[in-house]
């Protein structure tokens, strides 16, 4: 049978049955997140036989949640973790030249300077850059891909960022990172090329018991229940973990945005930050998206608990926040700016099991754990390292149940829809759709030109995504299509706008 690229409902109906049947496939994946669907592209581009299945749709959990960047690993350099540091970095060089070109560009990072101190911020902050562009050199990212920081005098930082303060300005830092053009996009194309490579990947199909020897498992669509058999289970349910692995110990924390329009910020097309006092190295930041908003981010609170499903932001992270990013300002946001919030929770391992303090300067290293009855489990890590988290993995599940599989190849495998910038700019499709489609971006036009018209002023996604993310992309309803496929719903007022043209399309392909 020809392998495809295409997840539908039919697809999932299909390959439901056959791993259902009593057959013994080589590995069963359980979380289809960033880290999952890169363990199913990984172990199936070695020749494994694969099902990855998610109790709810792709994406759905921290991966849809995250700032949409590509980090360098500047951060990390910050605190000394240079292994981590130049991780990062060298996986951000393979996402944005070999792997999802299509999926990330370089974005300008700056950095404001005022008054007094400015000067003794300005060294401080272009050191950092600078041992950031180290680091790019040493992943051998070109710098036709990330430029070189620099600095800038006062006219040519407004000129950039025409929102920021201009009182007391001084000049500003410019380094450069890599971003994302959507997070759950990045993981619709690893699933969408690890079916390619013959992984069945099955949303709405939660474990309810797992082994390193399979799951027993729940069709939510249906409640039918069925045993998955498997020479070797890998748990990459994320910040979940526990709940399957019950030796796994998490220190979850909600990372919280905010969402405005870009108008109210001036428009600007960089990222700017603003300091936060007393942590040195770490900032409030503005994050500009191609459909016209910004995020506006980060927090770093530890929760307690029972991880729920869909995180919410508390008041105090809005105020902090907009406390933050307000003191960079031309214009002060208040609460009636924001139009939309969203919150994700990092799993942290809690390696010594201490639950006392924060969790802002905990590592953000992975880990690949075996439990006494074969359940391999992968946490940590960043959603820029998801491949390597992947790689490590399955490299363990092979050595520690036996499984034969060829090497890695994932770091010079393009996803779905990649190819050369060079390529890209020559597409014969409106950009906006290159950008998030790629070399697919032609395949997403209708023939029925109504359905490639915005859905409105303020919501550039079409009819016709709604219709490829069904035919293709493993969409089921309406939630799929405004929430993950699209990111519409990250502002409830669009939603409530989209929903009807979502509907319908849901309808149509039923």
């Amino acid at each position: 049978m020809t392998r495809s690229a295409s997840l539908n409902a039919r697809r999932r109906e299909r390959e439901l049955a056959e791993c259902t049947d009593g057959r013994v496939v080589d590995l069963l994946v359980l979380g289809l997140g960033a880290t999952g669907t890169g363990v199913a592209l990984d172990a199936a581009s070695r020749g494994l036989d694969v099902v990855a299945i998610d109790a709810h749709d792709l994406a759905f959990g921290t991966s849809r949640w995250s700032s949409k960047l590509v980090h360098g690993g500047l951060r990390y350099l910050a605190t000394g973790q240079l292994g981590i540091a130049h991780e990062s970095a060298v996986e951000r060089g393979i996402l944005m030249t070999r792997t999802a070109p299509h999926l990330t560009r370089a974005t300008p990072w700056l950095v404001p300077h005022y008054g007094l101190g400015g000067r003794r911020e300005r060294a401080l902050t272009m050191g950092g850059f600078i041992g950031g562009d180290l680091l790019r050199r040493a992943a051998r990212t070109p710098g036709s891909v990330l430029p070189r920081p620099r600095s800038l005098g006062a006219a040519a930082a407004l000129a950039l960022a025409p929102g920021i303060r201009e009182d007391g300005l001084l000049g500003a830092s410019l380094g450069w990172d890599g971003q994302l053009v959507d997070d759950a996009r990045l993981v619709v194309a690893i699933a969408r090329s690890a079916a390619l490579y013959g992984a069945r990947v099955l949303t709405r199909v939660r474990a309810l018991h797992a082994t390193g020897d399979g799951a027993r498992v729940r069709d939510e669509l249906t409640g039918s229940e069925h045993d998955v058999k498997a020479r070797a289970v890998i748990n990459a349910t994320g910040v979940w973990a526990g709940q399957l692995a019950p030796g796994i110990r998490l220190r979850p924390s909600r990372g919280t945005h905010l969402v405005v329009r870009s108008s109210t910020l001036g428009s600007t097309d960089c990222v700017v930050n603003s300091p936060v006092p007393g942590h040195f190295g770490r900032f409030v930041f503005s994050l500009p998206q191609l459909d016209g908003t910004t995020y506006i981010g980060l927090t770093d609170e530890p929760v307690d608990g029972d991880p729920p499903d869909v995180p919410r932001p508390d008041d105090s992270e809005v105020d902090f926040l907009l406390g933050s990013i307000n003191r960079v300002l031309r214009t002060t946001l208040t609460r009636d700016d924001v139009i939309g919030s969203y919150a994700g929770l990092r799993p942290l391992l809690d390696a010594d099991g201490d639950t006392r303090g924060g969790t802002a300067d905990l590592s953000r290293r992975h880990a690949v754990r075996i439990a006494p009855d074969g359940l391999v489990t992968v946490v940590g890590g960043k959603l820029t390292t998801y491949r390597r988290m992947a790689q490590d993995a399955v490299d363990v599940v092979c050595r520690e149940r036996g499984l034969t599989a060829g090497p890695c190849v994932t770091a010079r495998t393009p996803l779905v829809g990649a190819a050369p910038r060079d390529d890209l700019a020559s597409i014969g499709a409106p950009q906006r759709l290159v950008r998030r489609y790629g070399t697919e971006a032609p395949d997403v036009l209708s023939a029925d030109r109504t359905r490639n018209q915005p859905i409105s002023g303020e919501i550039p996604a079409t009819p016709a995504e709604f219709d490829f993310a069904l035919r293709h992309e493993g969409a089921l309803d309406a939630d799929d299509l405004l929430d993950r496929r699209t990111r519409i719903g990250l502002v409830p007022a669009d939603r409530d706008v989209a929903e009807a043209a979502a509907a319908d399309a849901v309808s149509a392909h039923c």
